[in-house]
């Protein structure tokens, strides 16, 4: 009896002795590949960078899906293959291998959208083209990534036959799927549709001046379900994408950065247009915010006792725009308190006896 005890234990202990060499081997093998790589990158690295990037980039999930399909190929061809619980681990490796492979592509998607995005901003990064194409490859980037995670998540489930029953018999209810098209159209489904929408017509882009909700900022980000306008105090706005195709908003920087500005002084009936103008013209001639597109001043109103002075500027944008009137502001009103201030605005009040 303790011989036949000894012989079995001898013939399992070769099995797995067997199965664990393989296991050694192929993680060699593995780690002789990854390490292959990373030279090779290194050795490119010196003609081509963004290769090096790439590499560490991809490093981890290259690991991973490497190291699972050395771990599965060494289980299939030794003893585990002939267990009973080896179609539970067969599984097991099936799903982190379509996970691990997942991972490895939405990387790459992300390194291809990434670099195409800096080549293309090195050419031109402030154009409303630009910014245009910016977001358009900002919303693909992040809608493939989704969508690979979907698939992969959908694939893992489809192993399962249980779930491929179920799943085969809720794709052929038309019922259900009219359920499924109602519940995208109002919630999270229906802010990714409109966020490709936004990406694709246009409506807004990466960088555009806005006024929204009576703030004004600029469009910081565009995901797939919002969209985050930053404030100019630093202070984050943010809006599903449905707002953005269903709401009014105001751009600044549609067609161009160009804008003009305007500044209003109610002064008194004495003020000297002709020194305010040749005031203003000297103040904004030695600005660098002005343009030189358009500048002027005219008499807009005549209202209540006083005269309103309209003082236009333009700009390269909305920045310089905002500068610009202020500076005009503030140097027009000193020097009317200094040269002119009979031109100061006042009330008068007439006294009968």
């Amino acid at each position: 009896m303790s011989s036949l005890a000894l012989f079995d234990f001898d013939v399992f202990a070769e099995r797995w002795l067997g199965s664990l060499v393989a296991v050694v081997v192929a993680v060699v093998i593995a780690a002789v590949v990854v390490i292959a790589v990373r030279l090779a990158a290194k050795g490119l690295g010196g003609r081509s960078p963004w290769i090096i990037e790439l590499e560490r980039q991809i490093r981890a999930p290259g690991v991973v899906v490497v190291f699972v399909v050395a771990a599965w190929i060494a289980c299939a061809s030794t003893a585990p293959r002939a267990e009973d619980w080896w179609p539970v681990l067969e599984r097991i490796l099936l799903i982190a291998t379509i996970l691990a492979g997942a991972w490895l592509l939405a990387v790459l998607i992300s390194f291809g959208m990434g670099s195409l995005m800096h080549y293309d901003s090195k050419k031109d990064a402030t154009s409303p083209e630009a910014r245009r194409r910016q977001t358009q490859l900002t919303v693909l980037n992040r809608l493939a990534v989704v969508l690979v995670g979907i698939i992969a998540i959908g694939i893992v489930l489809f192993t399962f036959p249980e779930v491929r029953a179920v799943g085969t018999s809720i794709l052929a209810s038309a019922g259900v799927l009219s359920v499924i098209a109602g519940f995208a159209a109002q919630s999270t489904l229906g802010n990714l549709v409109a966020g490709v929408q936004i990406a694709f017509t246009d409506a807004i882009r990466v960088g555009d001046v806005v006024v929204i909700e009576g703030e004004w900022g600029r469009i910081g980000e565009i995901n797939l379900s919002y969209v985050v306008v930053y404030i100019w105090d630093e202070r984050r706005l943010i809006l599903p994408c449905t707002y953005f195709t269903s709401k009014p908003i105001e751009s600044w920087t549609r067609k161009s950065d160009k804008i003009l500005g305007t500044v209003f002084m109610d002064l008194d009936w004495r003020v000297p247009v002709d020194a305010v103008r040749e005031k203003f013209m000297e103040i904004i001639e030695g600005s660098d915010a002005w343009d030189r597109r358009s500048a002027n001043v005219l008499v807009t109103g005549s209202e209540g006792g006083y005269v309103t002075l309209r003082f236009k500027i333009s700009a390269a944008n909305s920045d310089d725009q905002w500068d610009l009137r202020c500076l005009v502001r503030e140097e027009v009103m000193t020097w009317l308190q200094k040269e002119h201030p009979e031109a100061l605005p006042r009330t008068r009040v007439t006294l009968e006896p």
